[in-house]
């Protein structure tokens, strides 16, 4: 276990910007998450549970109270049942790295979110999605830690709730510490293909050379974001350092020294005109933490 105090979350963000934390615990077994979360729960500390830090922003206020973080420990990924077609990942292990082993292992299923950033966990607390995949069509199980840290439980993929950028985590608060994913066997070859060209319509269509979380909005029912945003006019429009990308106008991005209060003022100002035009309510997908 690692403690650290006065942590520059910039550092463990996408953003790369935002504010400090009070404290960051890195944990590397369960036993050790279990006994960190019973001491926040005892002291009735406010906290936080990161994973790659792809989808959140702290504010430049910081945060006062305990980022949670799953080690290197958290990130193995093997193969598992008798026919090898299911895998067993833990939490912090990278999207991309899931990816990679589907693919060494012959797994399809897996592709769509293969270009995804961040971690398993994370991409299982929002039920991450792209390319009209997502993790609730092959999340088998996962195991989770109460936030008290008092009890260990196993839930089935229905059992998480999964809808629309959402599961069963954002309301009970418990921590997920590994998943079992059911994939199929497939041809390599054909995995590998699949996989290189949503690669190439991701790099194509999305601006991924600028520090971003993805796409900021929530898709609001029966619009796209994206086209709200470019439909108001507003592609390509900055406050200070932060942008509606000129690429695709689903994400904001930090061209260059943007602060989290940058971008919180960019997605007021997108929200309000897009409901002043379009009588919309865009809501942030990004988790915005902080004081």
């Amino acid at each position: 276990m690692e403690r650290l105090t006065n942590i520059e979350m910039k550092e463990y963000t996408s953003f790369k910007t935002g504010g400090k934390a009070a404290e960051l615990i890195i944990v590397e077994s369960v036993d050790e998450l279990r006994q960190v979360l019973a001491e926040i729960d005892r002291e009735k500390k406010p906290y936080l549970i990161l994973g790659n830090g792809s989808n959140t922003l702290v504010k430049d206020s910081g945060f006062a109270g305990t980022v949670v973080k799953l080690g290197e420990n958290f990130n193995q990924v093997k193969a598992h049942g008798e026919t090898g077609e299911k895998l067993v990942c833990g939490c912090s292990a990278l999207m991309s790295s899931v990816a990679k082993f589907a693919l060494a292992e012959s797994l399809t299923g897996f592709e769509f979110a293969s270009g995804i950033p961040g971690s398993i966990g994370g991409a299982v607390f929002m039920n991450a999605g792209a390319y009209g995949g997502e993790m609730k069509d092959i999340v088998e199980s996962v195991n989770l830690v109460s936030r008290d840290g008092r009890i260990l439980r196993t839930v089935s993929g229905a059992e998480m709730d999964f809808s629309y950028r959402h599961s069963i985590l954002q309301e009970t608060g418990e921590v997920a510490v590994s998943v079992v994913l059911r994939l199929s066997k497939g041809d390599s070859a054909e995995i590998s293909d699949t996989m290189r060209e949503l690669t190439r319509r991701r790099n194509e269509k999305q601006p991924v050379q600028y520090p971003s979380a993805g796409s900021f909005f929530k898709r609001p029912e029966g619009f796209f974001a994206g086209k709200l945003i470019q439909d108001a006019g507003l592609k390509g429009i900055s406050v200070g350092g932060a942008q509606v990308s000129e690429l695709h106008s689903g994400f904001i991005v930090n061209r260059g020294g943007a602060t989290a209060t940058d971008i919180i003022d960019l997605m007021h100002l997108v929200q309000n005109t897009v409901f002043d035009q379009f009588g919309v309510q865009l809501e942030p997908e990004v988790r915005i933490i902080g004081d």
